[in-house]
């Protein structure tokens, strides 16, 4: 148990499933008040509520497709209804939206992807600082991933050049914000046994990748979970200010 999480408000995007279910549950367990919001999977999303009630925990849905303009601060206003403050912003929303090469990206897609991995979150932020600031702090933690760093496996240059704006505007919306007692970070996970791999990769991609991690296997979403809580507790991370975690076995050392 993490003492200086009971109790805090925690909106995480894209908690349906995946590292965003795992890291909600794992903040529920340490008496966090969770928000799950979700876009399609509405049965599984209120699995994830359902586990962490039936564990004693606090939680409630809220939906929207974050692609939608309006949908950031609404989702944001919904939290602060239910919950009267927001503590921790996790933008864990985001997609590669399949996988395409030079000749094959077009105006429509560049947008679906940039509007997903990167203006939602500049959205979301820009929802939650205000009520951040008037309550005087606040957490923010970004996701961004390992192919922010070397560019992305075959057709995925799109998804990876967003995740590497992540970790750029991350480490500037930290000097930007750390004024207003409200911290930015970010998670970047490596390759992660979820539903994003199911849908994008071949089981050849996968074994390929498995091959270049030091600890010889893919990751777990629950083994991401730590990072998160990490760094939304004050007590264990407080002076650590703009940062971009890698949670990768290894792949990646920076």
């Amino acid at each position: 148990m993490i003492p200086d999480l009971k109790n805090k408000v925690v909106l995480i995007t894209g908690a349906s499933t995946g590292i965003g279910a795992a890291a909600a549950k794992a903040f529920a367990e340490n008496g966090a008040k969770v928000m799950v919001h979700y876009n399609a999977s509405k049965a599984k999303a209120e699995a994830v509520v359902a586990a962490i009630e039936a564990a004693g925990g606090e939680a409630a849905l809220v939906h929207g497709d974050v692609i939608e303009r309006a949908v950031p601060a609404r989702v944001v206003a919904e939290t602060m209804r239910r919950f009267g403050r927001i503590d921790v912003l996790i933008n864990n929303a985001g997609g590669m939206l399949g996988r395409k090469w030079l000749g094959e990206i077009d105006d429509a897609q560049y947008d679906r992807v940039m509007d997903l991995n990167v203006r939602s979150v500049i959205a979301f932020m820009q929802a939650a600082v205000p009520p951040m600031k008037e309550q005087g702090s606040g957490n923010i933690i970004n996701v961004s991933s390992i192919a922010a760093r070397h560019g992305g496996g075959g057709g995925s240059v799109l998804y990876a050049s967003a995740k590497g704006f992540i970790s750029t505007f991350t480490k500037g919306m930290a000097k930007e914000l750390i004024g207003s007692n409200i911290r930015v970070n970010a998670v970047s996970p490596g390759t992660i046994a979820t539903p994003f791999h199911e849908r994008y990769s071949t089981a050849e991609q996968l074994e390929a990748g498995r091959k270049t991690i030091p600890q010889g296997r893919l990751g777990e979403a629950e083994e991401c979970a730590g990072a998160f809580l990490f760094l939304a507790s004050d007590a264990l991370s407080g002076y650590v200010v703009g940062q971009v975690l890698e949670v990768n076995g290894g792949q990646y050392m920076p």
